[in-house]
């Protein structure tokens, strides 16, 4: 079989195309006949920096993909052969990850992919999809899981609600209820959210966007999901609610300053989060994102809100490249 590998840090010119023989699962497993990989920042820090060592001496890149179940391992009784797959966590011990026409992954890191859903969509849910999840679930008097009604009164902002885990959180608030308002950075971005079922849109680059969203929100929003808080604290603190939430689960690396008793006084909670460090959180949002899934209530592509940006595997270097020169959409990897 084909599979992308690295054996050292650095651009996206050490990832080599090489042979390599069919894995086989072993207990608890499942092998998957990748149709589609899906690339996200984890992917290209891991490949990049050198503060994150190399776990293997050789790595197949990237936690997220869907296909076809083609081989089960013993044990696993939650798939047959020939079952279509979305993946999650796909780099494990084994260095599994989904850049090649064949990956064995635990069967508790593959969820159902329904018939409707694209191979697509099942590579664009995975971490995107997951850490909109867990952005959406932190408040303090909020939901732990989602479901149609669970956000129902709740105003949800999302900033940066054309990226991939804003389109993502977009979706998942209204399939749970949730008036959602997004903030992007311009006319085209803006379409997107729109079709990605944002109720309200701001530009936080023109006008006054903390009276847009005040007035969007009839008063403070409850949630926000934040991709950039360093850059947005002040416009997050003048439109949150007391008592509100910042789920932060992306940043530029800069410190964050804070004004206590602004704070105080608006009874604000920060959830900073991990995304792999509680698998039980982790499975139970795999099994509501497949759920929102099946629902309908999630899509890619731009007339949902996602554009796609499709390479071969033996153009993955180009791949990364695109996802690291900030393309607008989803960088995917197409092995049909």
């Amino acid at each position: 079989m084909k599979a992308v590998v690295y054996r050292e840090k650095g651009d996206p010119v050490v990832l080599k195309l090489v042979d390599r023989d069919v894995p086989e699962p072993g207990p608890g497993e499942v092998r998957v006949r990748i149709r589609a990989s899906g690339i996200n920042p984890a992917d290209l820090v891991m490949r990049s920096n050198p503060r994150w060592p190399l776990p293997f001496p050789e790595l197949t890149p990237h936690y997220d993909g869907a296909g076809e179940i083609d081989a089960v391992g013993p044990g696993v009784g939650t798939f047959a052969r020939g079952d279509r797959a979305w993946l999650f966590g796909a780099v494990t011990p084994r260095a599994a990850g989904t850049a090649q026409e064949f990956t064995v992954v635990p069967a508790s890191s593959a969820r159902p992919l329904p018939d409707d859903a694209s191979f697509e969509l099942g590579a664009s849910l995975g971490i995107p999809a997951l850490s909109a999840h867990r952005a959406l679930t932190v408040a303090e008097d909020g939901p732990r899981r989602l479901a149609p009604g669970a956000l129902e009164g709740w105003t949800v902002l999302v900033a940066g609600g054309a990226g991939a885990v804003g389109h993502a959180a977009v979706q998942l608030a209204r399939w749970a209820g949730a008036t959602v308002i997004a903030t992007v950075s311009g006319p085209e971005k803006a379409a997107l959210a729109t079709a990605a079922g944002a109720h309200h849109v701001v530009n936080y680059r023109e006008g006054d966007p903390a009276t847009e969203i005040r007035t969007a929100a009839g008063g403070g929003v409850d949630l926000i999901v934040e991709v950039s808080v360093s850059e947005n604290i002040e416009l997050d603190l003048a439109v949150l609610e007391i008592g509100g939430t910042i789920a932060v689960y992306a940043g530029t690396g800069r410190e964050l300053h804070l004004d206590v008793t602004r704070n105080i006084a608006l009874d604000v909670r920060y959830q900073f989060f991990y995304l792999f460090r509680d698998a039980e959180r982790l499975a139970a949002a795999a099994d509501d994102v497949t759920a929102a899934v099946r629902d309908g209530a999630m899509g890619v592509g731009e007339e949902h809100g996602l554009p796609l940006l499709r390479f071969p595997l033996a153009e993955t270097a180009a791949a990364h490249l695109a996802a690291e020169n900030g393309v607008v959409g989803k960088v995917l990897l197409d092995l049909t």
